[in-house]
Protein backbone atom coordinates (compact mmCIF):
# COMPACT_ATOMS: atom_id res chain seq x y z
CA UNK A 1 0.00 0.00 0.00
CA UNK A 2 1.35 3.46 -0.94
CA UNK A 3 2.15 6.06 1.71
CA UNK A 4 -0.08 8.63 -0.03
CA UNK A 5 -2.54 8.67 -2.87
CA UNK A 6 -1.18 11.82 -4.52
CA UNK A 7 2.32 13.28 -4.58
CA UNK A 8 2.34 16.86 -5.88
CA UNK A 9 5.66 18.31 -7.04
CA UNK A 10 5.75 22.11 -6.89
CA UNK A 11 4.56 24.66 -4.35
CA UNK A 12 3.35 27.38 -6.69
CA UNK A 13 -0.29 28.31 -7.21
CA UNK A 14 -1.02 25.26 -9.36
CA UNK A 15 0.63 22.76 -7.02
CA UNK A 16 -0.96 24.19 -3.88
CA UNK A 17 -4.36 24.46 -5.56
CA UNK A 18 -4.17 20.84 -6.69
CA UNK A 19 -3.11 19.65 -3.22
CA UNK A 20 -5.98 21.54 -1.60
CA UNK A 21 -8.57 20.20 -4.02
CA UNK A 22 -7.27 16.63 -3.74
CA UNK A 23 -7.19 16.42 0.06
CA UNK A 24 -10.63 18.02 0.20
CA UNK A 25 -11.94 15.14 -1.93
CA UNK A 26 -10.60 12.57 0.51
CA UNK A 27 -7.25 11.67 -1.03
CA UNK A 28 -4.11 11.51 1.08
CA UNK A 29 -1.68 14.11 -0.25
CA UNK A 30 1.97 15.08 0.06
CA UNK A 31 3.26 18.26 -1.57
CA UNK A 32 7.00 18.78 -2.05
CA UNK A 33 8.44 22.21 -2.93
CA UNK A 34 12.19 22.51 -3.47
CA UNK A 35 12.34 26.13 -2.28
CA UNK A 36 9.77 28.32 -0.53
CA UNK A 37 6.11 28.39 -1.46
CA UNK A 38 5.45 30.80 -4.35
CA UNK A 39 9.18 31.35 -4.83
CA UNK A 40 8.87 30.97 -8.61
CA UNK A 41 6.37 32.25 -11.16
CA UNK A 42 3.57 32.69 -8.62
CA UNK A 43 5.36 35.60 -6.92
CA UNK A 44 6.49 37.25 -10.15
CA UNK A 45 3.05 38.14 -11.51
CA UNK A 46 1.33 41.47 -12.12
CA UNK A 47 -0.91 40.60 -9.12
CA UNK A 48 -4.14 40.46 -11.11
CA UNK A 49 -7.18 38.21 -11.22
CA UNK A 50 -8.26 39.10 -14.75
CA UNK A 51 -9.78 37.71 -17.89
CA UNK A 52 -6.92 38.86 -20.07
CA UNK A 53 -8.40 41.54 -22.31
CA UNK A 54 -5.64 41.30 -24.90
CA UNK A 55 -6.08 37.51 -25.24
CA UNK A 56 -9.27 38.25 -27.19
CA UNK A 57 -7.06 39.44 -30.05
CA UNK A 58 -5.56 35.95 -30.20
CA UNK A 59 -9.05 34.37 -30.24
CA UNK A 60 -8.53 32.59 -26.91
CA UNK A 61 -12.21 32.92 -26.07
CA UNK A 62 -12.42 29.77 -23.93
CA UNK A 63 -9.50 30.89 -21.76
CA UNK A 64 -10.89 34.42 -21.40
CA UNK A 65 -14.38 33.16 -20.57
CA UNK A 66 -13.07 30.76 -17.92
CA UNK A 67 -10.87 33.47 -16.41
CA UNK A 68 -13.71 36.00 -16.36
CA UNK A 69 -15.95 33.48 -14.59
CA UNK A 70 -13.28 32.85 -11.98
CA UNK A 71 -12.87 36.50 -10.95
CA UNK A 72 -15.94 36.60 -8.71
CA UNK A 73 -15.49 33.00 -7.52
CA UNK A 74 -12.00 33.78 -6.23
CA UNK A 75 -13.05 37.14 -4.80
CA UNK A 76 -15.68 35.36 -2.70
CA UNK A 77 -13.11 32.77 -1.58
CA UNK A 78 -10.58 35.27 -0.30
CA UNK A 79 -11.98 38.82 0.01
CA UNK A 80 -9.10 39.85 2.29
CA UNK A 81 -6.40 39.31 -0.37
CA UNK A 82 -8.55 39.77 -3.49
CA UNK A 83 -10.46 42.96 -4.20
CA UNK A 84 -12.07 44.67 -7.21
CA UNK A 85 -9.96 47.10 -9.19
CA UNK A 86 -11.10 49.45 -11.94
CA UNK A 87 -8.84 49.85 -14.98
CA UNK A 88 -8.66 52.93 -17.20
CA UNK A 89 -7.78 52.38 -20.85
CA UNK A 90 -6.96 55.71 -22.56
CA UNK A 91 -7.76 55.78 -26.25
CA UNK A 92 -4.56 56.49 -28.15
CA UNK A 93 -4.94 57.75 -31.72
CA UNK A 94 -3.10 55.66 -34.26
CA UNK A 95 -3.35 52.43 -32.25
CA UNK A 96 -6.44 50.24 -31.77
CA UNK A 97 -9.53 52.18 -32.96
CA UNK A 98 -12.19 53.16 -30.43
CA UNK A 99 -14.82 50.87 -32.01
CA UNK A 100 -12.52 47.87 -31.57
CA UNK A 101 -11.91 48.73 -27.93
CA UNK A 102 -15.66 49.08 -27.34
CA UNK A 103 -16.28 45.70 -28.97
CA UNK A 104 -13.56 44.00 -26.92
CA UNK A 105 -14.88 45.50 -23.69
CA UNK A 106 -18.47 44.53 -24.60
CA UNK A 107 -17.31 40.91 -24.93
CA UNK A 108 -15.31 41.26 -21.73
CA UNK A 109 -18.41 42.39 -19.86
CA UNK A 110 -20.62 39.57 -21.15
CA UNK A 111 -18.47 36.46 -21.73
CA UNK A 112 -18.03 35.57 -18.08
CA UNK A 113 -21.43 36.11 -16.50
CA UNK A 114 -20.36 39.13 -14.44
CA UNK A 115 -22.63 39.73 -11.42
CA UNK A 116 -20.99 41.88 -8.74
CA UNK A 117 -18.27 43.69 -10.64
CA UNK A 118 -19.43 46.96 -12.23
CA UNK A 119 -19.59 47.19 -16.04
CA UNK A 120 -17.50 49.15 -18.52
CA UNK A 121 -18.10 52.87 -18.91
CA UNK A 122 -16.72 55.61 -21.14
CA UNK A 123 -14.63 58.38 -19.55
CA UNK A 124 -14.00 61.99 -20.44
CA UNK A 125 -10.34 62.22 -19.46
CA UNK A 126 -10.43 66.01 -19.67
CA UNK A 127 -12.68 66.11 -16.58
CA UNK A 128 -12.27 62.74 -14.84
CA UNK A 129 -9.68 62.53 -12.06
CA UNK A 130 -7.92 59.69 -13.90
CA UNK A 131 -7.05 62.08 -16.73
CA UNK A 132 -5.06 64.46 -14.53
CA UNK A 133 -1.82 62.42 -14.32
CA UNK A 134 -1.87 61.87 -18.10
CA UNK A 135 -0.58 63.96 -20.96
CA UNK A 136 -3.00 66.47 -22.43
CA UNK A 137 -3.56 64.59 -25.68
CA UNK A 138 -5.72 61.91 -24.09
CA UNK A 139 -9.35 62.99 -24.03
CA UNK A 140 -11.27 59.71 -24.17
CA UNK A 141 -10.95 56.53 -22.18
CA UNK A 142 -12.76 53.39 -21.09
CA UNK A 143 -13.03 52.00 -17.57
CA UNK A 144 -13.62 48.30 -16.83
CA UNK A 145 -13.38 45.86 -13.92
CA UNK A 146 -10.93 43.16 -12.91
CA UNK A 147 -9.47 42.20 -9.53
CA UNK A 148 -6.24 42.64 -7.61
CA UNK A 149 -4.66 39.74 -5.70
CA UNK A 150 -1.84 39.34 -3.21
CA UNK A 151 -0.41 36.53 -5.33
CA UNK A 152 2.01 34.90 -2.89
CA UNK A 153 -0.56 34.99 -0.11
CA UNK A 154 -3.03 33.22 -2.40
CA UNK A 155 -0.48 30.41 -2.76
CA UNK A 156 0.27 30.20 0.96
CA UNK A 157 -3.42 30.18 1.90
CA UNK A 158 -4.09 27.31 -0.49
CA UNK A 159 -1.23 25.41 1.13
CA UNK A 160 -2.49 26.30 4.62
CA UNK A 161 -5.99 25.06 3.81
CA UNK A 162 -4.57 21.86 2.32
CA UNK A 163 -2.55 21.25 5.48
CA UNK A 164 -5.53 22.05 7.71
CA UNK A 165 -7.47 19.37 5.83
CA UNK A 166 -4.73 16.78 6.34
CA UNK A 167 -2.18 17.21 3.55
CA UNK A 168 1.53 17.15 4.31
CA UNK A 169 3.29 20.21 2.89
CA UNK A 170 7.08 20.09 2.76
CA UNK A 171 9.10 23.11 1.70
CA UNK A 172 12.83 23.13 0.94
CA UNK A 173 12.30 19.52 -0.15
CA UNK A 174 13.47 18.31 -3.56
CA UNK A 175 12.22 15.23 -5.39
CA UNK A 176 15.62 13.79 -6.22
CA UNK A 177 14.44 10.60 -7.94
CA UNK A 178 11.24 8.98 -9.20
CA UNK A 179 10.66 5.40 -10.28
CA UNK A 180 7.79 2.98 -10.77
CA UNK A 181 7.78 -0.17 -8.63
CA UNK A 182 5.09 -2.69 -7.63
CA UNK A 183 2.27 -0.64 -9.09
CA UNK A 184 3.11 2.67 -7.44
CA UNK A 185 5.63 5.48 -7.52
CA UNK A 186 8.72 5.54 -5.31
CA UNK A 187 10.01 9.08 -4.75
CA UNK A 188 13.26 10.01 -3.08
CA UNK A 189 12.82 13.23 -1.12
CA UNK A 190 15.84 15.34 -0.16
CA UNK A 191 15.72 17.97 2.57
CA UNK A 192 17.69 20.82 1.02
CA UNK A 193 18.72 22.22 4.39
CA UNK A 194 20.00 19.06 6.06
CA UNK A 195 20.67 16.90 3.01
CA UNK A 196 18.74 14.03 4.57
CA UNK A 197 16.93 11.70 2.17
CA UNK A 198 13.95 9.39 2.53
CA UNK A 199 11.61 7.48 0.27
CA UNK A 200 7.84 7.81 0.00
CA UNK A 201 5.41 5.94 -2.21
CA UNK A 202 2.41 7.35 -4.07
CA UNK A 203 -0.35 6.02 -6.29
CA UNK A 204 -0.11 8.99 -8.68
CA UNK A 205 2.32 11.88 -9.17
CA UNK A 206 1.37 15.37 -10.34
CA UNK A 207 4.26 17.35 -11.82
CA UNK A 208 3.29 21.00 -11.23
CA UNK A 209 6.82 22.37 -11.01
CA UNK A 210 6.16 25.45 -13.15
CA UNK A 211 9.33 26.63 -14.92
CA UNK A 212 11.03 23.43 -13.73
CA UNK A 213 8.40 21.01 -15.05
CA UNK A 214 10.70 19.79 -17.82
CA UNK A 215 13.58 19.61 -15.32
CA UNK A 216 11.55 17.13 -13.25
CA UNK A 217 11.13 15.01 -16.37
CA UNK A 218 14.80 15.31 -17.29
CA UNK A 219 16.23 14.91 -13.77
CA UNK A 220 14.32 12.52 -11.48
CA UNK A 221 12.83 10.64 -14.47
CA UNK A 222 15.86 10.80 -16.78
CA UNK A 223 14.00 11.97 -19.90
CA UNK A 224 16.66 14.13 -21.50
CA UNK A 225 14.52 14.94 -24.54
CA UNK A 226 11.74 16.63 -22.54
CA UNK A 227 10.83 20.01 -24.03
CA UNK A 228 7.26 21.10 -23.38
CA UNK A 229 7.41 24.63 -22.00
CA UNK A 230 8.50 27.94 -23.42
CA UNK A 231 10.02 30.16 -20.75
CA UNK A 232 8.93 33.76 -21.21
CA UNK A 233 10.47 36.48 -19.07
CA UNK A 234 8.24 39.11 -17.54
CA UNK A 235 9.72 42.02 -15.60
CA UNK A 236 8.19 44.78 -13.47
CA UNK A 237 9.36 48.00 -11.92
CA UNK A 238 7.98 49.62 -8.77
CA UNK A 239 8.29 53.40 -8.76
CA UNK A 240 7.29 56.28 -6.54
CA UNK A 241 3.56 56.99 -6.53
CA UNK A 242 2.56 58.40 -9.94
CA UNK A 243 -1.08 59.17 -9.02
CA UNK A 244 -3.22 59.29 -5.89
CA UNK A 245 -6.57 57.88 -7.00
CA UNK A 246 -7.46 54.21 -6.55
CA UNK A 247 -7.80 53.11 -10.18
CA UNK A 248 -5.23 51.42 -12.39
CA UNK A 249 -4.22 52.07 -16.00
CA UNK A 250 -3.78 49.80 -18.98
CA UNK A 251 -1.62 51.44 -21.66
CA UNK A 252 -1.34 50.39 -25.31
CA UNK A 253 2.05 50.47 -27.00
CA UNK A 254 2.91 50.85 -30.70
CA UNK A 255 4.38 47.31 -30.76
CA UNK A 256 0.91 45.89 -29.98
CA UNK A 257 1.72 45.04 -26.38
CA UNK A 258 0.14 46.55 -23.27
CA UNK A 259 1.49 47.47 -19.85
CA UNK A 260 -0.27 48.15 -16.56
CA UNK A 261 0.32 50.97 -14.05
CA UNK A 262 -1.26 49.92 -10.75
CA UNK A 263 -1.53 51.49 -7.27
CA UNK A 264 0.85 49.43 -5.13
CA UNK A 265 1.35 49.06 -1.39
CA UNK A 266 -0.16 52.43 -0.57
CA UNK A 267 2.63 54.72 -1.74
CA UNK A 268 4.04 53.21 -4.93
CA UNK A 269 3.06 52.40 -8.52
CA UNK A 270 3.67 48.99 -10.11
CA UNK A 271 4.48 49.04 -13.85
CA UNK A 272 4.72 45.95 -16.05
CA UNK A 273 5.11 43.60 -17.70
CA UNK A 274 7.52 42.68 -20.48
CA UNK A 275 7.42 39.58 -22.70
CA UNK A 276 10.57 38.00 -24.08
CA UNK A 277 11.96 34.49 -24.36
CA UNK A 278 14.29 33.20 -21.64
CA UNK A 279 16.71 30.31 -22.11
CA UNK A 280 18.71 30.26 -18.86
CA UNK A 281 18.09 29.04 -15.32
CA UNK A 282 14.66 30.31 -14.18
CA UNK A 283 16.13 31.08 -10.76
CA UNK A 284 18.71 33.42 -12.30
CA UNK A 285 16.32 35.70 -14.19
CA UNK A 286 16.77 39.44 -13.60
CA UNK A 287 15.34 42.52 -15.26
CA UNK A 288 17.56 43.77 -18.09
CA UNK A 289 18.48 47.35 -18.96
CA UNK A 290 16.52 46.90 -22.17
CA UNK A 291 13.36 45.89 -20.29
CA UNK A 292 13.78 48.73 -17.81
CA UNK A 293 14.09 51.22 -20.64
CA UNK A 294 11.04 49.71 -22.35
CA UNK A 295 8.82 50.07 -19.28
CA UNK A 296 10.04 53.59 -18.52
CA UNK A 297 9.48 54.72 -22.10
CA UNK A 298 6.06 53.07 -22.37
CA UNK A 299 4.80 54.67 -19.15
CA UNK A 300 6.30 58.04 -20.06
CA UNK A 301 4.30 58.05 -23.30
CA UNK A 302 1.18 58.43 -21.16
CA UNK A 303 2.10 60.13 -17.88
CA UNK A 304 2.55 63.89 -17.99
CA UNK A 305 5.54 63.58 -15.68
CA UNK A 306 8.18 61.27 -17.22
CA UNK A 307 9.09 58.11 -15.31
CA UNK A 308 12.86 57.82 -14.88
CA UNK A 309 15.36 55.40 -13.39
CA UNK A 310 15.62 57.68 -10.38
CA UNK A 311 11.97 56.88 -9.60
CA UNK A 312 12.54 53.12 -9.35
CA UNK A 313 12.48 51.72 -5.80
CA UNK A 314 12.36 47.99 -6.61
CA UNK A 315 12.26 45.61 -9.56
CA UNK A 316 11.33 41.97 -9.93
CA UNK A 317 11.49 39.55 -12.81
CA UNK A 318 10.43 35.98 -13.44
CA UNK A 319 9.62 33.48 -16.13
CA UNK A 320 6.22 32.16 -17.14
CA UNK A 321 6.27 28.48 -18.16
CA UNK A 322 3.98 28.68 -21.18
CA UNK A 323 3.12 25.57 -23.13
CA UNK A 324 5.29 25.61 -26.25
CA UNK A 325 2.75 25.85 -29.06
CA UNK A 326 5.27 27.01 -31.65
CA UNK A 327 4.23 30.67 -31.69
CA UNK A 328 6.80 32.89 -33.37
CA UNK A 329 6.66 35.63 -30.73
CA UNK A 330 6.71 35.30 -26.95
CA UNK A 331 3.66 37.55 -26.55
CA UNK A 332 1.69 35.31 -28.95
CA UNK A 333 2.31 32.03 -27.08
CA UNK A 334 -0.84 30.62 -25.52
CA UNK A 335 -1.57 31.42 -21.86
CA UNK A 336 -3.86 28.40 -21.61
CA UNK A 337 -2.85 25.33 -19.64
CA UNK A 338 -2.21 21.86 -21.05
CA UNK A 339 -2.29 18.58 -19.11
CA UNK A 340 -0.49 15.47 -20.31
CA UNK A 341 -0.86 12.06 -18.66
CA UNK A 342 2.03 9.62 -18.81
CA UNK A 343 1.48 5.93 -18.05
CA UNK A 344 -0.59 3.01 -19.27
CA UNK A 345 -3.75 1.87 -17.53
CA UNK A 346 -1.89 -0.73 -15.47
CA UNK A 347 1.00 1.57 -14.52
CA UNK A 348 0.98 4.41 -11.97
CA UNK A 349 0.17 7.64 -13.78
CA UNK A 350 2.12 10.88 -14.00
CA UNK A 351 0.13 14.06 -14.69
CA UNK A 352 2.24 16.88 -16.12
CA UNK A 353 0.97 20.44 -15.88
CA UNK A 354 2.18 22.88 -18.53
CA UNK A 355 1.30 26.58 -18.48
CA UNK A 356 -1.61 28.12 -16.62
CA UNK A 357 -2.17 31.43 -14.87
CA UNK A 358 -3.13 32.53 -11.37
CA UNK A 359 -6.69 33.43 -12.37
CA UNK A 360 -7.53 29.92 -13.59
CA UNK A 361 -5.58 27.88 -11.01
CA UNK A 362 -8.73 26.52 -9.34
CA UNK A 363 -10.20 25.33 -12.64
CA UNK A 364 -6.84 23.82 -13.57
CA UNK A 365 -6.86 21.91 -10.28
CA UNK A 366 -10.31 20.54 -11.05
CA UNK A 367 -9.07 19.37 -14.45
CA UNK A 368 -6.09 17.63 -12.82
CA UNK A 369 -8.40 15.94 -10.31
CA UNK A 370 -10.39 14.50 -13.20
CA UNK A 371 -7.16 12.78 -14.29
CA UNK A 372 -6.54 11.61 -10.72
CA UNK A 373 -10.04 10.15 -10.51
CA UNK A 374 -9.57 8.32 -13.79
CA UNK A 375 -6.36 6.77 -12.48
CA UNK A 376 -7.14 5.84 -8.88
CA UNK A 377 -10.90 6.20 -8.50
CA UNK A 378 -13.27 8.92 -7.36
CA UNK A 379 -13.63 9.87 -3.70
CA UNK A 380 -15.81 12.97 -3.50
CA UNK A 381 -17.19 15.61 -5.84
CA UNK A 382 -15.65 19.00 -6.75
CA UNK A 383 -15.99 21.36 -3.81
CA UNK A 384 -13.68 24.37 -4.02
CA UNK A 385 -15.95 26.86 -5.81
CA UNK A 386 -17.94 27.58 -2.64
CA UNK A 387 -15.27 27.13 0.02
CA UNK A 388 -13.39 30.12 1.45
CA UNK A 389 -9.66 30.16 1.98
CA UNK A 390 -8.26 30.66 5.51
CA UNK A 391 -9.27 34.08 6.79
CA UNK A 392 -11.77 34.65 4.00
CA UNK A 393 -14.92 33.69 5.90
CA UNK A 394 -16.61 37.10 5.74
CA UNK A 395 -18.77 38.83 3.11
CA UNK A 396 -17.00 40.00 -0.04
CA UNK A 397 -17.93 43.59 0.69
CA UNK A 398 -17.39 43.29 4.45
CA UNK A 399 -13.69 44.10 4.77
CA UNK A 400 -14.21 47.46 6.48
CA UNK A 401 -16.63 45.82 8.93
CA UNK A 402 -14.00 43.19 9.74
CA UNK A 403 -11.42 45.92 10.39
CA UNK A 404 -13.88 47.69 12.70
CA UNK A 405 -14.51 44.50 14.70
CA UNK A 406 -10.78 43.87 15.07
CA UNK A 407 -10.18 47.46 16.13
CA UNK A 408 -12.96 47.26 18.72
CA UNK A 409 -11.38 44.12 20.16
CA UNK A 410 -7.92 45.76 20.24
CA UNK A 411 -8.66 49.50 20.63
CA UNK A 412 -5.11 50.50 21.56
CA UNK A 413 -3.39 48.72 18.68
CA UNK A 414 -2.41 51.15 15.90
CA UNK A 415 -5.29 51.35 13.36
CA UNK A 416 -2.93 51.12 10.37
CA UNK A 417 -1.47 47.90 11.78
CA UNK A 418 -4.91 46.41 12.39
CA UNK A 419 -5.92 47.19 8.80
CA UNK A 420 -2.74 45.68 7.36
CA UNK A 421 -3.16 42.49 9.40
CA UNK A 422 -6.80 42.22 8.34
CA UNK A 423 -5.80 42.62 4.70
CA UNK A 424 -3.14 39.91 4.98
CA UNK A 425 -4.83 37.40 7.30
CA UNK A 426 -8.55 38.20 7.22
CA UNK A 427 -10.43 36.71 10.17
CA UNK A 428 -7.28 34.83 11.22
CA UNK A 429 -5.81 38.15 12.27
CA UNK A 430 -7.67 37.39 15.49
CA UNK A 431 -5.32 34.46 16.10
CA UNK A 432 -2.29 36.63 15.47
CA UNK A 433 -3.47 39.49 17.69
CA UNK A 434 -4.54 37.13 20.47
CA UNK A 435 -4.99 39.01 23.74
CA UNK A 436 -2.83 41.98 22.71
CA UNK A 437 -4.04 45.27 24.14
CA UNK A 438 -1.30 47.48 22.69
CA UNK A 439 1.36 47.29 19.98
CA UNK A 440 3.92 46.49 22.67
CA UNK A 441 2.02 43.30 23.55
CA UNK A 442 2.88 41.97 20.10
CA UNK A 443 6.57 41.89 20.97
CA UNK A 444 9.58 43.36 19.28
CA UNK A 445 8.91 45.65 16.33
CA UNK A 446 11.38 45.02 13.52
CA UNK A 447 10.16 48.04 11.56
CA UNK A 448 7.07 49.05 9.55
CA UNK A 449 4.84 47.37 12.14
CA UNK A 450 6.35 43.90 11.64
CA UNK A 451 6.21 42.43 15.13
CA UNK A 452 7.52 39.32 16.79
CA UNK A 453 3.96 37.99 17.09
CA UNK A 454 3.47 38.19 13.33
CA UNK A 455 6.83 36.58 12.65
CA UNK A 456 6.04 33.66 14.95
CA UNK A 457 2.67 33.27 13.26
CA UNK A 458 4.37 33.11 9.86
CA UNK A 459 6.94 30.59 11.08
CA UNK A 460 4.42 28.39 12.88
CA UNK A 461 1.60 28.51 10.34
CA UNK A 462 2.90 29.68 6.99
CA UNK A 463 6.23 27.90 6.44
CA UNK A 464 8.39 31.04 6.72
CA UNK A 465 12.07 30.20 7.27
CA UNK A 466 14.01 33.30 6.23
CA UNK A 467 13.73 37.08 6.30
CA UNK A 468 13.19 36.99 2.52
CA UNK A 469 10.20 34.67 2.97
CA UNK A 470 8.59 37.26 5.23
CA UNK A 471 9.64 40.55 3.62
CA UNK A 472 9.14 39.68 -0.05
CA UNK A 473 6.69 36.76 -0.22
CA UNK A 474 4.41 36.68 2.86
CA UNK A 475 4.38 40.49 2.64
CA UNK A 476 6.03 43.33 0.76
CA UNK A 477 7.37 44.99 3.90
CA UNK A 478 10.81 44.80 2.33
CA UNK A 479 9.84 48.02 0.55
CA UNK A 480 9.68 49.79 3.91
CA UNK A 481 12.33 48.24 6.15
CA UNK A 482 15.75 49.89 6.26
CA UNK A 483 18.75 47.63 5.50
CA UNK A 484 19.70 47.49 9.20
CA UNK A 485 16.15 46.43 10.12
CA UNK A 486 16.12 43.71 7.47
CA UNK A 487 19.49 42.48 8.71
CA UNK A 488 18.19 42.32 12.28
CA UNK A 489 15.22 40.28 11.10
CA UNK A 490 17.53 37.93 9.24
CA UNK A 491 19.55 37.34 12.41
CA UNK A 492 16.35 36.71 14.37
CA UNK A 493 15.05 34.22 11.80
CA UNK A 494 18.24 32.17 11.94
CA UNK A 495 17.38 31.34 15.54
CA UNK A 496 13.85 30.15 14.80
CA UNK A 497 13.05 26.41 14.69
CA UNK A 498 11.71 25.10 11.41
CA UNK A 499 8.09 23.92 11.38
CA UNK A 500 6.95 20.97 9.26
CA UNK A 501 3.48 22.51 9.03
CA UNK A 502 1.82 19.09 8.69
CA UNK A 503 -0.68 19.48 11.52
CA UNK A 504 -4.02 21.22 11.40
CA UNK A 505 -4.38 24.55 13.21
CA UNK A 506 -8.18 24.73 13.03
Amino acid sequence: MADVDVLVIGGGINGCGIARDAVGRGYSVLLAEMNDLASGTSSWSTKLIHGGLRYLEHYEFRLVREALQEREVLWAMAPHIIRPLRFVLPHSKGLRPAWLLRLGLFLYDHLGGRKRLPPTRTLDLTTDVTGKPLKGGFSKGFEYSDCWVEDTRLVVLNARDAADRGATVLTRTRVAALRRADGHWVATLEDRQSGARREVTARIVVNAAGPWVDEVLRGPLGRNDAHNVRLVQGSHIVVRQMFRHDRAYIFQNPDGRIIFAIPYEGEFTLIGTTDRDWTGDPAAVRISDEETDYLLAAASEYFAEPVTRADIVWTYSGVRPLFDDGASKAQEATRDYVLKVDGEAAAPRLVNVFGGKITTYRRLAESVLEKVEEAIGRRNRPWTSGATLPGGDFPVEGFDALVSLLQQAHPQVTPALVRRLARAYGTRARDLLGDARTDADLGRDFGAGLTEAEIRYLVDREWAVSAEDILWRRSKLGLRLAPAEASALDDFMKGQPRSTQAASVR
